[in-house]
């Protein structure tokens, strides 16, 4: 080996090659840990240039800043922006480094359509499902209540749009909306009238029942004057049921009747 020349050569320049890739790596290393590259700040900003509602920058980044680790060659942008993304309103975040020692967070919040379920968990425009400060979102009226099986949230979403256009022509408008795990269906109104829908057969069911809700609830009111339903329920083919405090009983009824009557607030079931 040592006699053939071209063999020595070649071992010489991987020698080199190799001492001087340890050079520059080690000088790479030795520059990046340089004070200058430090973490000095991180910026949050709002994804789309919109001003941030809930989302606090200052109190954000302080304390997320301290959960950071590394500089600004050696931090984890995908760490980073998972834990932005724990922070209550943050829906989505996207980090970026900004030369030489600051770190940019662009952030997306929540916005809250209403409750979820019995746990004080909110409910986006978006169907996520998230945890946050129940008083923050209710700035001046009471938000709807929505629950479901888990996964249901984007379809009892999208069915509380539909439900709202189509109790409109009565000028009432869904303040609850219930999807039981049989997946039966059950809408409170703002003025108090809670009515079941049941389960749907095909994407038709539920519309049908409530247009022919709609097209009676005007003689049912006018029925019952002063009176206020409590209950409807729409399940049946070819009619309905409700109940009420302000149905009367009749006069000539039965005994057992009579002693009912005689109760307050005494609630009577119709079937129409």
């Amino acid at each position: 080996m040592w006699q053939d020349v071209r063999a020595l050569n070649a071992s010489a320049s991987a020698i080199f090659a190799l001492s001087l890739l340890a050079c520059v790596a080690s000088g790479v290393w030795w520059l990046s840990q340089r004070p200058m590259f430090t973490l000095r700040a991180v910026r949050v900003e709002s994804m789309y240039g919109l001003d941030l509602q809930h989302v606090n920058e200052l109190t954000v980044r302080n304390g997320v800043l301290g959960k950071i680790k590394g500089n600004f060659f050696t931090s984890d942008l995908e760490q980073v922006r998972t834990t932005f993304e724990s922070v209550p309103w943050v829906r989505k975040a996207t980090v970026r480094r900004e030369w030489p020692n600051q770190l940019i967070v662009a952030v997306e919040e929540h916005e809250a359509l209403g409750t979820w379920g019995e746990d004080g968990r909110l409910l986006s425009v978006k169907g996520d499902v998230f945890t946050a400060n129940l008083a923050e979102a209710d700035d001046d009226h009471e938000l709807p209540a929505f629950d479901g099986p888990t996964g249901s949230e984007k379809e009892v979403l999208a069915r509380f749009a539909e439900l709202r256009g189509w109790f409109a022509p009565i000028r009432l408008v869904p303040e609850s909306i219930s999807l039981s795990n049989r997946y039966a269906w059950t809408v409170k109104l703002d003025n108090g009238m809670s009515v079941e829908l049941g389960r749907e057969k095909d994407r038709d069911t539920l519309k049908g029942r409530v247009q022919r809700l709609v097209s009676i609830y005007p003689q049912l009111v006018a029925r019952l004057q002063e009176g206020r339903i409590d209950t409807i329920d729409m399940r049946y083919p070819n009619g309905l049921a409700l109940s009420s405090a302000a149905l009367s009983v009749p006069a000539d009824a039965t005994k057992p009747v009579k002693a009912a009557k005689k109760k307050t607030n005494t609630k009577t079931t119709k079937h129409i």
